[in-house]
């Protein structure tokens, strides 16, 4: 204190705590994650998968594989709004929005305040998470329960804490209905916990009456989810054995094996952002080899590390989908936290002590910016709406229509029978020929233009060749992207063979 404040009896005035800090900084992540959420939600046409949880949010099922996210917004938005494409999508907006309070208030507990700080900024902003949380599906509710489940399960067990034992159990149970691959999450710190638990340890817990009813309830809750869990799998095996490339995209064939996985690999560091991944892994690597608080990376470790290799573990037998990667997604979040909060413990010789930091913070997020402002421009989606609405202006009686995502130009021209295409040409010549030339029917495709190697895309050979040497050209819609994704959407004219001079 100055001789000045002291001589007149003043006091210097005080600076906030830094929990106050930290409770001020995530309600603004909080806010702004709440705005990107909102952003535009209902702006957007439907996708393919969203035409599902339109279907299943209408007669929503406790069988059904993934109820929970059909249940909300039969029981919970339905009362209140439409479930139009801004009805179907305010459950995933505010679990994506949630994501951020719960990964800083069970963060902080495992690798500190300011990493989880750093964590809740990168989710804030992270373009897949936003994408997500603006989705008619349940994948923004899978990543907040995947945030949740592992961490309490973890301190509960370490810290001998009943509430967050079972918060993370009722998580775990959320997760795994929400999508069947949320259960997996908890697999790596189940295994951390058994590893680290020695036979004294063990003998001294079983004398407790609380441990030997969770032990039963969590041998139980196991049981049922073999129940439930392993005959989906089987299921989807035989799916996808039966009809392979079962789905409504345009995708390229399946890589071989090895190959396969490390394009999954390389699309879940896609959509982390490189910076992200390289981020935690190094934080990780940094802690551990720092021995301080060296629990907190090998719980991520372990909690990453489990999920993704289980899952390419079954990509080897059947074909699994990027998004079952997003439970692991939190940990690298968190990892990246502890590579930025280690940043901010380096005594650096540049001043402010804070610009080091603060500019790899920066050049993490910006890695993100480009893909986040071209979602805002085209929502990442093809504009079948308005492909629907010029075609209603342009087709006649006796048009046939084929689309690679048949469901959704089907809720646009609800008039008008929309058959799915794929790679196989047959079906398009077939139809060709039978339309008769006389009242000038025509063949109409929608279709995904050839602009992104790893996306919805016709391809090369056969079908692309069919459709240039058939047909022409009559739209094209979309609006361009900042970023090296690109959703054009093209619609073609086919005539009759005999008016096409066949």
């Amino acid at each position: 204190m100055s001789p000045e404040i002291r001589e007149s009896g003043g006091t210097a005035p005080r600076l906030p705590s830094p929990e106050k800090t930290a409770l001020v900084l995530i309600g603004g992540l909080t806010l702004l994650a709440l705005v990107l959420r909102l952003w535009h939600l209902g702006a957007w046409n439907f996708q393919a998968t969203e035409m599902f949880t339109y279907r299943d949010s209408q007669r929503p099922q406790f069988g059904n594989p993934r109820p929970l996210g059909y249940l909300l917004n039969y029981f919970v938005v339905r009362p209140f709004i439409p479930l139009d494409e801004f009805g179907l999508r305010l459950i995933p907006a505010l679990a994506g929005t949630l994501a951020i309070p719960a990964i800083f208030f069970l963060g902080r507990r495992l690798v500190g305040s300011r990493a989880a700080l750093f964590a809740a900024l990168l989710v804030t902003l992270n373009p897949t998470q936003i994408l997500y949380s603006q989705l008619a599906r349940y994948w923004s509710l899978v990543f907040l329960f995947t945030i949740i489940a592992p961490i309490a399960v973890y301190l509960g067990v370490r810290e001998r804490n009943g509430r967050m034992f079972a918060l993370g159990v009722v998580a775990t149970i959320l997760a795994g209905l929400s999508h069947p691959v949320g259960a997996i999450v908890l697999g790596g710190p189940a295994l951390l916990l058994l590893a680290g638990v020695r036979r004294e340890q063990l003998v001294a817990w079983w004398a407790r009456p609380a441990v030997k009813v969770g032990a039963v309830a969590v041998v139980a809750l196991l049981a049922v989810a073999l129940f439930r869990f392993v005959p989906m799998l089987q299921g989807w095996i035989r799916m996808h054995d039966r009809m392979p490339g079962y789905g409504q995209f345009l995708l390229r064939p399946q890589a071989p094996p090895g190959v396969k996985q490390i394009m999954r690999l390389l699309a879940l560091t896609d959509s982390l952002t490189v910076p992200v991944m390289l981020a935690a892994l190094v934080g990780v690597y940094l802690v551990w080899r720092a021995g301080r608080e060296r629990h907190a990376a090998l719980f991520l470790a372990s909690a990453a590390g489990f999920h993704v290799a289980f899952l390419l573990l079954v990509s080897l037998r059947t074909s699994v989908s990027l998004y079952y990667f997003l439970p692991a997604a939190p940990a690298f979040f968190l990892g990246a936290g502890l590579f930025l909060d280690w940043l901010c413990r380096v005594d650096w010789q540049a001043r402010p002590a804070w610009l080091v930091p603060a500019t790899v913070t920066l050049m993490i997020v910006a890695a993100g910016l480009p893909t986040v402002i071209s979602d805002y421009r085209d929502g990442r989606r093809f504009d079948f709406r308005g492909a629907a609405q010029w075609l209603t202006e342009e087709m006649k009686p006796g048009d046939v229509v084929f689309s690679d995502q048949p469901m959704v130009l089907q809720h646009y021209l609800p008039r008008t029978k929309v058959l799915h295409l794929q790679e196989n040409p047959a079906p398009l010549a077939d139809s060709l020929r039978s339309l008769e030339a006389g009242n000038r029917s025509s063949l109409w495709l929608v279709a995904p233009a050839a602009s992104h190697a790893f996306r919805a895309t016709l391809k090369e050979g056969g079908l692309r060749n069919w459709i240039y040497s058939s047909c022409q050209l009559g739209n094209t819609l979309g609006r361009g992207r900042i970023d090296l994704r690109q959703e054009y959407l093209q619609v073609y004219r086919c005539p009759p063979m005999r008016s096409a001079g066949s």
